[in-house]
């Protein structure tokens, strides 16, 4: 692959991939939108689900890491699933993937959508139909997506700074006052971990982690990908995991560990609200609505930039047609892939808007929760994967400590997904057909790419027919997602 048929490359460093990971789980709008219902379930003891979903996802990360020098790809978890388990099953991950992403990203246009409309009203008095700030995000979205990756990590940088000053801010605030009544300790206590509702709140607290594993999709643009996608994974898991669990236990301290439980289910939409009027007064309330809805369009940023780059990278290994791997000759964007995937959402939205569905309740929930599914069940065959992968080394290679750390995350996030798929309608409020469907969306997306689009005829120049194996007819620099050895260590044939 020439220079010019290939990514923008040494621009991303550490820092940089870690803020495309961060922005896209939108920290400010989870907090804000989805913690007081885990509150409102599990208790004072919510803030330690956090820390339990980053010490599970610490150990996927271990599998995870231990396989980058060994998977070259920039397909993110289908080159990690293709490495362990043939070319097969390696794109029919990465089918569930490029359909997970597109439903996550497409879904958070109707949480923009409401918002939007929300800021307006509360602010100015305007009552704004939610399909317009929608349709300008979508525009501006893919600008900055065909810009140029560090033209998207220097925004995301920005926004991320800015809903992270705020929720810290307001953090001090209540510990200088000491909170409502005292600041303590009850969030982890014994009977605070085991209230009953904290196991069914594991779900929303894993949920709150999504993308941190698109890492490896920035590998072509990375500086020293080997080195840089490890780090920038572990500095995202940890960040997410601490500041979640210390935002929700100052609203605790806040809102006093008595009250708070019923405070919240009260005031779903409004307790962040509420907590910022109180210690901050009206100008952090009105300033953390602007901050939400720009906290949303950073997420459809780094999830619009992650889409791109799957589909560029299932073009490039010949899974997909070859329109998608064409890069831009000056910005060196997929450009063309980043333009379909913004067609696709504009289509999608307008579709809704004009069937009048709810923005949130039906356009968020509803697309959302394929993308849900699938995401949580890549990230738990990713982990058998890491098992399998390193079983099969040599015993100098076999590394038992990420071995026993991948199949103790492979357990929990099995259980984890199982919980996610019984309790969907909790999150949907459809029917169980409907919910029938929206998970039947997964297994269908992973046997399209295994029946079909992986037979050896599409993709046997780059994808080896049993793991393990070398790939065939590959170059150094356009190593496959399966570009792997016998010894573990990427050796293309001349």
């Amino acid at each position: 692959m020439t220079d010019s048929a290939r990514l923008k490359g040494n621009v991303l460093g550490t820092a940089g991939v870690a803020l495309m990971v961060i922005a896209a789980a939108a920290p400010l709008s989870v907090l804000a939108g989805v913690a007081p219902l885990a509150l409102s379930i599990g208790g004072i003891g919510t803030p330690v689900v956090y820390l339990v979903a980053g010490a599970v996802l610490g150990l996927f990360a271990v599998g995870f890491i231990a396989m980058v020098p060994f998977v070259r790809s920039t397909g993110g978890f289908y080159g990690f699933i293709a490495a362990a388990f043939g070319r097969r099953a390696g794109v029919g991950a990465a089918i569930v993937a490029v359909v997970s992403y597109n439903a996550l990203q497409i879904g958070l246009y109707g949480l923009l959508g409401a918002q939007a409309s929300l800021m307006f009203r509360n602010l100015f008095g305007w009552d704004v139909p939610w399909i317009l700030p929608v349709l300008a995000t979508i525009a501006v979205v893919w600008f900055l997506g065909f810009r140029g990756i560090n033209t998207g990590a220097r925004v995301l940088a920005l926004v991320l700074a800015a809903e992270t000053a705020i929720l810290a801010l307001l953090a001090a605030a209540i510990l200088f006052r000491g909170g409502a009544n005292g600041i303590g300790l009850e969030s982890f206590s014994p009977e605070a971990i085991f209230a009953p509702g904290m196991a069914v709140i594991l779900t929303v607290a894993f949920a709150a982690f999504l993308g941190f594993e698109s890492t490896a999709l920035y590998r072509e643009e990375a500086r020293n990908p080997n080195r840089t996608i490890p780090r920038a994974t572990v500095v995202a898991i940890a960040f997410l995991a601490l500041f979640y669990s210390f935002i929700t236990w100052s609203i605790v301290q806040g809102f006093g560990a008595a009250e708070v439980q019923a405070i919240a289910g009260e005031e779903l939409e409004g307790l962040f609200f509420g907590a910022m009027e109180i210690y901050l007064g009206p100008w952090a309330s009105a300033a953390m609505s602007i901050l939400i809805v720009i906290s949303i369009f950073a997420s459809q940023l780094a999830i619009h930039n992650a889409n791109n780059r799957y589909c560029y990278s299932l073009a490039k290994d010949a899974i997909l047609p070859p329109l998608f791997g064409k890069v831009h000759p000056t910005f060196r964007t997929p450009y063309v892939a980043g333009l379909l995937q913004s067609a696709l959402a504009l289509v999608i939205v307008l579709s809704f808007a004009a069937a009048d569905a709810d923005p949130f309740l039906q356009l968020m929930l509803w697309i959302n929760s394929p993308g849900l599914v699938g995401i949580s069940s890549l990230q738990a065959l990713t982990a058998i994967g890491a098992v399998v992968f390193f079983a099969k080394r040599r015993s100098s290679d076999s590394r038992p400590a990420v071995i026993i750390c991948s199949a103790i995350a492979a357990l929990c996030l099995i259980a984890t997904t199982t919980t996610l798929i019984l309790t969907l309608a909790t999150f949907t409020n459809a029917d169980f057909g409907t919910n029938a469907v929206f998970v039947a969306i997964t297994p269908l997306s992973f046997l399209l790419g295994f029946l079909f689009l992986g037979r050896p005829k599409r993709a046997a120049a780059v994808l080896p027919d049993q793991p393990g194996t070398e790939p065939r007819e590959t170059s150094a620099s356009d190593a496959s997602p399966s570009d792997v050895s016998r010894n573990g260590a990427s050796q293309p044939k001349p």
